[in-house]
């Protein structure tokens, strides 16, 4: 019964998505949906494109293992993105009505640091989506009870994802993000209901936990572990703000008001319903100790579907599986097209100038088939976590392009030299520090971070007479 609800779910979902791809008629439209989003589309997709498989997968994972120190930075610095971006970035951003996050930096810095933080942006993808088609693979071989692979699971799940994201873009996205985000939330709440009475309530559930020490939060006082704490908070945190998937939702909103109350109640959301599947998860301390056992040192990210498989009745688990299966896609799909759209727009196209708008569309769909073969092969061949290639996939954006995004919106001496010292600055210096120092007491991305910082003020404080003179 449930492979056959997962299988009838997939189907009627694609169809959704393919419906809204007959609104496709440009670029804008596959890009931003036509910039005619109203606010409660515009929040699902907010919500939904963050609540994937790390969510429901790997925070829990990580939680178990590391207690709620270990996930500073999702979902607490993914949360502080969205309302960041609501609070400090949107408004800018959407008034200057761009169809990608890179045309910004040609703006304000030029071709060449355009080139440069889009490759950035596109190689970040690289490890969100990877995270999305290994969750897939994971879902489909635990439903199926091993009758499908993990790799086999991969493809059967990146080949549906990408039929209707290559077809219906944004618009796709947002129609099926909608009906994705009501699933997710009242799956998250039915199953939570069926969990409690099995372990006699929430206080039961967060009192033992409190005893375990899995509620500490903050960071031994030393410097190794506070600067760890920082990192891990500043990579998701500001790392996620540079990204084409925010501010693909940013440019997709009706108006500039929705663009702001959309990023800011959808990270609220998010950090609400993120707690759902930790609370699930730990459930099973309480239920099922045993499987806690079993898989906790080898593969937690299977403690929760195990959990509700071995423990829940047959419609708490088409609930569950439903939410899983809308929380993967939503994200898998949303980050899918945002590198494809900013690598058509503000690499391909920068090469052929005279492209009609009926041309770039084929690319940037071209585009969204060839990164979907590449991160599908990424995610079948990488031994990393699902919470570990989230939380890595921002670094690259940290260190290269969100001080020449911030820079750009708020500080009027930011200027080309300036943009360009901050990415090579902070690329150069973080990826020294990952070769030759992983483990030093300043982490690599916030030595890149700070070095980012740096390559700025350097090259604004050059008179603009010395510019023009270069």
């Amino acid at each position: 019964m449930l492979i056959w609800f997962v299988i009838i779910y997939w189907i009627i979902s694609i169809a959704i998505g393919l419906w809204a791809a007959m609104r496709v008629k440009n670029t804008a439209d596959f890009a931003a949906a036509g910039h005619s989003l109203p606010l409660p589309i515009v929040t699902a997709t907010v919500f939904a494109t963050w609540f994937g498989s790390e969510t429901v997968l790997g925070i829990p994972a990580t939680f178990l293992k590391e207690g709620l120190g270990g996930i500073v930075a999702d979902p607490f610095g993914s949360s502080l993105c969205l309302i960041l971006v609501g609070l400090f970035f949107a408004r800018h951003l959407y008034n200057r009505r761009m169809l990608t996050i890179g045309d910004f930096f040609r703006e304000k810095y030029g071709r060449t640091v355009e080139v440069l933080v889009t490759l950035c942006i596109v190689v970040s993808y690289l490890g969100w989506v990877a995270a999305q088609i290994k969750a897939l693979g994971l879902v489909f071989n635990v439903v199926s009870e091993g009758a499908l692979s993990q790799n086999a699971g991969m493809m059967i799940g990146a080949g549906s994802v990408l039929i209707y994201t290559l077809f219906g873009g944004m618009w796709s996205v947002a129609i099926t993000d909608f009906i994705q985000m009501i699933v997710i939330v009242v799956g998250m709440l039915y199953i939570g209901g069926e969990m409690t009475q099995q372990t006699g309530g929430i206080g039961v559930v967060i009192a033992h936990a409190a005893a375990a020490g899995k509620l500490n939060f903050w960071p031994d006082m030393n410097w190794a572990s506070v600067m760890g704490f920082t990192a891990a908070l500043c990579t998701m945190m500001l790392g996620s703000i540079p990204q084409q998937d925010v501010f693909q939702r940013i440019t997709s909103s009706k108006n500039v008001g929705i663009a702001v109350q959309a990023a800011i109640l959808g990270g609220v959301l998010y950090f609400i319903f993120a707690f759902v599947p930790l609370y699930l998860a730990y459930s099973a301390s309480l239920i099922d100790p045993q499987l806690i056992a079993d898989y906790l040192d080898t593969d937690p990210q299977l403690i929760l579907p195990k959990l509700i498989l071995g423990k829940a009745p047959l419609f708490a688990q088409i609930m569950f599986f439903g939410a899983l299966l809308s929380a993967i896609k939503s994200c898998a799909s949303a980050t899918l097209l945002a590198p494809s759209v900013t690598f058509a727009e503000n690499i391909v196209r920068g090469f052929f100038k005279h492209l009609t708008d009926h041309d770039l569309l084929k690319i940037m769909r071209i585009t969204v088939l060839c990164f979907t073969v590449v991160v599908t092969f990424f995610a079948m061949n990488s031994q990393l976590s699902i919470f570990k290639m989230v939380e890595n996939a921002y670094k690259v954006t940290l260190v290269a392009a969100f001080v020449p995004l911030a820079f750009g919106v708020y500080w009027s001496k930011a200027n080309s030299l300036g943009g360009l010292l901050s990415v090579v600055a902070g690329l150069t210096v973080w990826i020294s520090f990952e070769v030759l120092a992983p483990n030093a007491t300043v982490p690599p991305q916030l030595a890149g971070l700070l070095a980012s910082v740096l390559g700025m003020l350097l090259g604004g404080l050059v008179p603009r007479a010395s510019l023009r003179a270069i």
